[in-house]
């Protein structure tokens, strides 16, 4: 029997938002950060602010991507996440 991959299915089939087809394996960091936004801003099933739930999912597939997660990407969907901050006027960390 194969292995279920729950989170996988979460960034595919997420409830919340209509996310761009692989969209975490784009290698421009404001290109995901857009794509992430008017996701989050379409939504209407989201429960959070739309800038809380583009950061939630972005951090959510980071972290359950784990040691699969190529060194290179890993360091862009973090520069994704300065740009989700920029393109929702959010204060810079």
């Amino acid at each position: 029997m194969p292995k279920y991959n729950w989170s996988g299915d979460v960034t595919k089939n997420s409830n919340a938002l209509d996310l761009d087809r692989d969209v975490f394996t784009w290698k421009d960091p404001r290109k995901i950060a857009r794509s992430l936004k008017r996701s989050a801003e379409k939504s209407v099933r989201r429960k959070a602010t739309p800038y809380a739930s583009a950061m939630s999912m972005l951090n959510f597939y980071i972290n359950r991507a784990g040691k699969k997660l190529l060194p290179r990407q890993k360091q862009i969907l973090q520069r994704a996440k300065t740009e989700l901050r920029k393109v929702f006027n959010k204060p810079l960390v």
